[in-house]
């Protein structure tokens, strides 16, 4: 449940995020005020309800996550979504779970079942079927660094999926989320310091302000602290999996808003989907 949440705020996020960047905010002045935003609020959160003791010795893993859950991830998706199109960045992106099984495979020697490979690649074709409905992979020579960029933050995120795992098991999914954010902003607010200081607020429409808030309070607060949260009792693999349901619910509230219409085409890809994530969802290695 905690991950069908998270992924439902990230299918609304897209919309959301594209109408605020880059007219109100520009994407690295964005990801500052995103950064800063969940340090505050996991920190309040922290001090309120949590108070826990961080142990010195995992100070260096705190920052590798920081690193590549923060840093790398948020900047490079957005630099690279600039510099290639939306059907490239969303079908590279739909290498992220098999990037996690390779790596849980050799950091944490995590079981890889038939079953559950065979669930990733379902939701791959069903996640590829309908994204390319909208539209067709470009192979123009252009796109390659933006391409390059996408896929080296599919794997920064994987990265991060299996790094994180040890200490979301051992810490409080608020203290983990606090710290990654902490290290992630060293590297962040040189890139987006002065695009955040160039922001007009007081010009900002007030839908758009609406549409800020929603990023930070819900696209970076909650969802990550569900996704730490549901990491606690699943392992990265099946976490990374749920990637495939943003596709499809983007699809389902553009039908809901009329915007978009059920065709066979829907209807298979939702069909596979489902069924990939029910089956690593249910396979018993899912669970650490």
């Amino acid at each position: 449940m905690a991950l069908l949440c998270a992924n439902l705020i990230y299918a609304l996020n897209y919309t959301l995020a594209k109408d605020v960047m880059p007219n109100y905010i520009e994407p690295s002045g964005f990801i500052l005020l995103r950064v800063i935003s969940a340090i505050i609020l996991f920190s309040v959160c922290y001090v309120v309800f949590v108070k826990e003791k961080i142990y010195s010795k995992d100070l260096a893993l705190f920052f590798l996550c920081g690193i590549f859950g923060v840093t790398i991830n948020q900047l490079l998706f957005f630099k690279g979504l600039n510099l290639t199109t939306p059907i490239n960045a969303a079908i590279i992106m739909t290498t992220n779970p098999i990037l996690v099984i390779v790596i849980s495979l050799i950091y944490l020697k995590e079981q890889i079942t038939i079953k559950k490979t065979i669930g990733v690649f379902l939701g791959i074709l069903g996640a590829t079927i309908l994204i390319l409905k909208n539209g067709s992979l470009d192979f123009n020579n252009n796109y390659m660094k933006g391409n390059l960029f996408i896929f080296l933050n599919a794997t920064s995120y994987a990265l991060y999926l299996v790094l994180v795992k040890p200490l979301i098991k051992k810490y409080n999914a608020v203290t983990v989320m606090m710290i990654v954010f902490l290290f992630g902003s060293i590297f962040v607010i040189p890139f987006g310091f002065k695009e955040l200081m160039s922001v007009e607020w007081m010009v900002m429409p007030k839908i758009i302000v609406l549409e800020v808030l929603f990023v930070l309070i819900f696209t970076t607060f909650f969802a990550y602290l569900l996704n730490s949260s549901a990491l606690k009792k699943l392992n990265p693999t099946t976490v990374s999996t749920y990637i495939y349901l943003q596709p499809i619910l983007a699809s389902i509230f553009a039908i809901l808003l009329h915007s978009d219409q059920i065709d066979a085409v829907k209807i298979v890809s939702i069909t596979l989907v489902f069924f990939g994530i029910y089956l690593v969802s249910v396979d018993k290695q899912n669970i650490l």
